[in-house]
């Protein structure tokens, strides 16, 4: 039974600090981005990111004149 009396408060106390932790990390941002982090981790670094290019404009194209 003295054994209770510990364990119970230890058990108490070390889930605290699981739930202390576990606010600490919302708080901070590490929840942020959870299908970057999925998909990040199906490719090598030397890979092309998984952002589509921006697109450039026509070589070919001129800009309008504007005449007034």
């Amino acid at each position: 039974m003295s054994v209770l009396a510990f364990l119970i408060p230890v058990t108490l106390v070390m889930g605290a600090l699981g739930l202390a932790a576990f606010f600490w990390s919302l708080r901070n941002g590490q929840y942020e981005d959870l299908s970057g982090d999925a998909e990040r981790i199906l490719f090598d670094a030397q890979d092309t990111p998984l952002t589509p290019p921006r697109a450039s404009p026509r070589r070919d194209a001129t800009p309008k004149e504007t005449t007034r």
